[in-house]
């Protein structure tokens, strides 16, 4: 099974003419787009943007709620040839400040609360026009759209164009704008379609943020490409999304939203009856988690690995066995190795951990505006260096340990902190963990686990400790167990281990 790549600006054309009446869209609230809705509102919205001045080329900074009106717009950019820069809503408007000048858009989309404090900004920034766009598509951007139907000129853009510039999390100084050309998207659009059996009945629930590659590319552009569907939530709630599940085929989510499904009484066989298909990504889902969920509902959720430079890069198969713990083996045309093992400049670990890295025409174009950091991420050969540790078995499933500057060095060790994770989180009480190091006066770093304890468990350093040294070496064994109310997450559920080691940084040298 094969699935033809196209230019993203064929999608909507392609499915407006083969299927006019379709449903691209529907909200909650009972509202529906037709694909040749979609079609001429994403046409008008895109006149917007010339009106304004953008070419193809031209960057589009957004940071709006999520809402209909905001995937119109996104749409539109990818049909006009524009650039989109999504901004995280969560960012401060410091953090906007930077992204904006840097990306220096010829048009900004925000939410019409935020132009007081952001105008002035944009206008240092050298920025044009500055419009908005509310939760409920109020705002300037709508209203300067056409009553009328809007043809677009044919693109002149290629495949080869940028499509999206996505500025990453930055917890190692400032954010770096990976820039996704078209060919990206449409590539990883057709891997995603082929891998996970997408077609034109399909309904995808969509619970994700558009300001993320997950909810933006994986999803979004999956449904396009595929000609399918999908239900739009303003926002993950665990209440609401199991009352849609009926009404729709496929679930994306990270895993916080699997343990707040598997939170709702009503989640069963029942309910999940009309499902083809979990997908899980963005951050690693518990062993425990798989087991629970497949218990309830019957379905084994679907894990892939992707990152803002690659899009996806792996999935579990549709087909085939879905390994708890794994992410799967690469997608169709996409490579993933372990540095050393071709060629790269790395040996991998004894036990066959190392770096991953990854090439094919998903991998980005580099970092916008700084070339010397692109070369620094590419190895001599080509191959994108992601920064994550794992290990690829001999079936081609990829493992990921985690990332390579989490990796804790205690007195010479290497300590990886997924293995003493799963021990932690396999522990009676443990809801779940995460280890890191932080500055020790005899170890260089001590290994030290921040855990959250089940609803109604009681546990202790001591007991915890105890448990522990009885199944890993000494030198894993955390020095320190921290029992916290939650782990800090950034909004796509990951944990942020630079924000426990500046938390606890002083921790060894109190003591």
């Amino acid at each position: 099974m094969s699935t033809v790549v196209k230019d993203p600006a064929d999608w909507v054309d392609d499915a407006a003419r083969d299927y006019p009446q379709q449903a691209f869209l529907k909200t909650p609230e009972g509202r529906q787009y037709s694909y040749t809705a979609l079609r001429d509102d994403s046409s008008r919205f895109a006149a917007v943007l010339m009106q304004r001045g953008v070419v193809p080329g031209d960057r589009v900074a957004v940071q709006v709620d999520k809402s209909t009106e905001a995937v119109l717009l996104y749409i539109a950019c990818l049909r006009l040839g524009a650039v989109f820069v999504p901004i995280n809503v969560a960012n401060t408007p410091n953090e906007v400040d930077y992204f904006l000048r840097d990306s220096q858009p010829r048009v900004a989309v925000i939410r019409p609360a935020d132009l007081t404090v952001l105008e002035p900004l944009a206008a240092r920034a050298g920025i044009g026009h500055v419009e908005t766009l509310g939760a409920d598509g109020e705002g300037s951007f709508p209203e300067l759209a056409p009553k009328s139907a809007v043809n677009l000129d044919p693109l002149q853009s290629s495949l080869n164009s940028l499509a999206a510039i996505v500025y990453t999390s930055g917890t190692t100084g400032r954010s770096k704008g990976a820039m996704l050309t078209r060919a990206n998207l449409a590539s990883n659009a057709a891997a995603l379609v082929e891998a996970w059996r997408f077609t034109s009945r399909d309904v995808l629930l969509h619970a994700l943020p558009l300001f993320h590659i997950h909810g933006l590319f994986a999803a979004i552009n999956t449904v396009l490409a595929s000609a399918s569907a999908l239900l739009l939530l303003p926002k993950f709630d665990a209440a609401l999304a199991l009352r849609h599940l009926p009404q729709v085929t496929v679930f994306m989510g990270v895993p916080t939203h699997y343990t707040r499904l598997l939170q709702q009484a009503g989640l069963n066989r029942e309910a999940s009856a009309h499902m083809r298909l979990f997908v899980s990504g963005s951050a690693p889902l518990l062993v425990e988690t798989h087991s629970e969920f497949l218990q309830r509902t019957g379905h084994v959720i679907l894990e892939r690995y992707g990152m803002t430079e690659t899009l996806i890069n792996t999935s579990n198969p549709y087909d085939g066995a879905r390994v708890p713990g794994s992410v799967g083996k690469a997608l169709r045309g996409i490579g993933i190795r372990v540095a050393g093992s071709a060629g790269g400049p790395v040996e991998p670990a004894a036990d066959g951990v190392g770096p991953l890295e990854v090439a094919g025409p998903n991998v980005f174009a580099g970092y916008w505006g700084d070339a010397g950091k692109t070369r620094a991420e590419f190895t001599a050969d080509g191959w994108f260096k992601t920064g994550d540790l794992g290990r690829i078995d001999r079936d081609g499933y990829v493992h990921i340990v985690g990332r390579a500057k989490d990796i804790v060095i205690s007195g010479g060790f290497n300590v990886y902190p997924k293995e003493v994770e799963s021990e932690l989180d396999a522990l009676p009480g443990v809801s779940e963990s995460a280890v890191f190091g932080v500055p020790h006066p005899d170890f260089g770093e001590g290994v030290t686990a921040a855990v959250v304890s089940k609803e109604g468990a009681v546990l202790s350093e001591t007991q915890i400790i105890a448990a522990i040294q009885r199944r890993l070496a000494r030198y894993k064994v955390p020095k320190r167990i921290l029992i916290v109310d939650e782990l800090p997450r950034n909004a796509m559920g990951k944990v942020q281990k630079n924000t426990l080691r500046a938390t606890y940084a002083s921790l060894y040298r109190a003591r």
